[in-house]
């Protein structure tokens, strides 16, 4: 029986209402299940289809024959799309990532069971039984101020992440948040590279005074794809491809492959040595990803290292080559000068750095003995057997 217009248009609307709330529902599903950029749209399509679908269907529209042909390609469409959707990020994600939060650092951990902090052969000349300094910092330098803590600090469980203040006494926050922690007073060393411009202008405004106590040697490393048949760049060449001057790896010995230069986030230890190697050039703009987060909706944030074939990447030496090391990467040779310990100890490596210890006027009576140590023998033998160069 051939129903009105109006009892159609009712059945259309009740339609379209339920499939809102499935949309709706399938969206928030995805949203909270780590879909929100392509499943929680491809649920909004879906709904939508089947809404233009369900009018079709109502009002009669074409013949039956033809409203299953185009429901039939409509859908596959969408199983076409998801399927696209995970096969590339199966190829995304069987790539290698170098990033911080790749690190287990418990296997770090001071006095864990079969921990990688180094350690001294005997029973360190100093030791800490009191008023212990709250010590944090860099990802790649977790394990040498681990190394410095399970040498002098009395035998405890020292997690690396920040449990409750007051107790977090050997964590690591990494570069940036770590400076926050200095800086706030909830940290009383930590362990990075030189600050920012945007980290000493926080202190200033804070009244803290950054103290800079070099204690290692650490080389800048560049790495690529282990495909990729360039072995080195000159520091010319480096800064040119990071002001976008220089965009392809034919120019520089390579193929003839657009150059994907990956950058870390701002105030990151290995964000701020590139800055400075820079000098008075222009950074160009970082690779982005689109990030979902349920609260802020999707944001573009700096890309983590990606090791495509035609990738450049950075980092520190004992980072990239120990703590998140990679046979799918090759680290380059700068100015035909490859980065070691000997080119580390001679100077010859042009991107070789200090890190430091870095205090901020703390009221700790042990940061200043504690600082001695670590500039002593036994603290630079740490150094070294941790697998970075000693200042001393």
């Amino acid at each position: 029986m051939k129903r009105s217009f109006p009892t159609n248009l009712l059945y259309s609307i009740l339609a379209l209402a339920g499939l809102a709330i499935i949309g709706f529902m399938a969206y928030v599903i995805a949203a909270f299940t780590g879909g929100m950029l392509f499943y929680g749209p491809l649920a909004l399509v879906v709904a939508s289809g089947l809404a233009i679908l369900s009018v079709l269907s109502i009002f009669g529209l074409f013949s039956s024959k033809v409203r299953r042909v185009i429901l039939a390609a409509f859908a596959g469409i969408c199983v076409l799309a998801a399927a696209g959707h995970e096969i590339r990020q199966a190829y995304i994600n069987s790539l290698t990532e170098v990033s911080e939060q790749e690190v287990n650092l418990n296997q770090y951990a001071p006095f864990a069971a079969n921990t990688k902090a180094a350690s001294l052969n005997r029973k360190a000349s100093y030791q800490l039984t009191e008023n212990l300094p709250r010590l944090d910092g860099a990802t790649a330098l977790y394990p040498l101020y681990s190394a410095f803590a399970q040498a002098v600090y009395p035998q405890d469980n020292y997690s690396p992440f920040v449990q409750k203040e007051g107790t977090d006494f050997v964590v690591c926050t990494s570069t940036s948040e770590a400076y926050k922690r200095l800086i706030t007073g909830e940290a009383d060393i930590i362990f990075a590279a030189a600050p920012s411009l945007a980290q000493t202008k926080q202190a200033k405004l804070a009244g803290a005074q950054l103290k800079l106590t070099p204690i290692g040697r650490e080389a800048f490393v560049f790495f690529v794809n282990k495909r990729n048949p360039v072995n080195s760049m000159t520091t010319e060449q480096i800064k040119d491809i990071y002001s976008g001057t220089l965009t392809n790896w034919e120019q520089v010995g390579g193929k003839d492959d657009p150059i994907r230069a990956f950058q870390r986030s701002e105030d990151s230890g290995s964000q701020t040595k590139l800055q400075k190697i820079m000098e008075d050039r222009q950074l160009m703009a970082p690779p982005k990803e689109n990030v979902a987060d349920v609260m802020s909706g999707i944001i573009s944030l700096t890309a983590s290292y990606r090791n495509y074939k035609n990738a450049l990447g950075f980092s520190f030496l004992f980072y990239a080559s120990q703590m998140n090391a990679s046979d799918e990467i090759k680290l380059l040779a700068i100015d035909d000068v490859p980065p070691s310990k000997e080119s580390i100890r001679s100077g010859e490596y042009p991107f070789t750095t200090e890190f430091y210890a870095v205090t901020a006027g703390s009221t700790n009576p042990n940061i200043e003995p504690f600082l001695d140590w670590i500039l002593s023998a036994e603290g630079q033998e740490l150094v070294e057997k941790t697998g970075y160069t000693p200042v001393k």
